[in-house]
């Protein structure tokens, strides 16, 4: 299908995962021609970093051609800590803008592979189409790739991004996954031997009161998203909003009510209109 849409190999999203190791055995096992690709997202653990060079390293040597995308942001290179400022509040649940600059821009007329799981889901699955098409209109999601919605499928397709997309995992267990690394001996990440459940940014809301422990990890992470938040604080400021009145009135007090620590009076809550689509707070 990649060659038939695109004239071009499959192209593999390695994350640094576990399921995106699933997804690199199995493709290779398939003797379809692949590529590597890994999104640099400049927030990942040292680990990770470490990781994905030596994989790559000896993917090159056995002739798969690998990728590794610095993110662009309005036609400039840009990481996590001058994204923040740019979009002039830290990155939420709800407000997950980080995903779709640093991770998502990367595919564009290509078939891709993810490794996209429904059991990574809290809600259950529901029918919908083997192919699902994206759509700009407001109040029609757009599923991002590393998203693992019950929605998800097994083929999808992105007619923004010309993208599309096979999660040829999406119907595995936890169990399956680690049942299949440790029988057929894949190398994985090494801070899953630390204790971690999840790979990702340092930092990432989505891996709740874990971050406590990544900040107590790394906490050259934690200086850098204060500074980033200081950064952001002056733009908000030159811009004329008073965030005192919402208990932002430093880098210090924006990294607590980031994760979430204590209630400040008057804290900013960030709700999502249903109407609308829209964010405010």
């Amino acid at each position: 299908m990649s060659l038939g849409y695109y004239g071009k190999p499959l192209v593999v999203t390695d994350s640094g995962g576990k399921d995106s190791a699933v997804c690199r055995e199995l493709v290779r096992r398939s003797g379809v021609p692949y590529e590597l690709i890994h999104n640099l997202t400049t927030a990942d653990a040292p680990e990770t970093i470490y990781y994905i060079r030596e994989h790559f390293r000896q993917a090159e040597e056995e002739g798969v051609p690998c990728t590794i995308n610095y993110p662009f942001y309005k036609g400039k290179r840009v990481t996590m800590w001058s994204l923040i400022p740019q979009k002039k509040i830290p990155p939420t649940r709800l407000v997950r803008y980080c995903c779709e600059v640093l991770k998502e821009q990367s595919g564009t007329n290509r078939f891709l592979t993810t490794g996209v799981r429904w059991a990574e889901s809290k809600k259950r699955k529901e029918g919908r189409g083997i192919y699902e098409s994206f759509a700009r209109e407001r109040g029609k999601k757009i599923i991002l790739n590393n998203d693992n919605d019950d929605k998800r499928q097994l083929f999808e397709s992105c007619r923004l991004r010309s993208k599309h997309i096979c999660n040829p995992i999406i119907d595995w267990s936890d169990h399956d996954v680690w049942d299949y690394i440790r029988s057929e001996k894949i190398p994985v990440n090494p801070l899953y031997d630390m204790g971690f459940f999840r790979v990702g940014c340092i930092g990432c809301p989505m891996a709740g009161q874990s971050r406590y422990r990544e900040f107590a990890l790394y906490p050259t992470y934690e200086r850098a998203y204060k500074k980033a938040f200081e950064k952001m604080l002056l733009v908000r400021k030159m811009e004329g909003k008073d965030d005192s009145t919402g208990g932002w009135l430093d880098a210090e007090s924006v990294f607590k009510w980031w994760m979430e620590d204590n209630t400040m009076p008057g804290q900013y809550k960030m709700l999502l209109d249903d109407e609308t689509n829209e964010l405010y707070y």
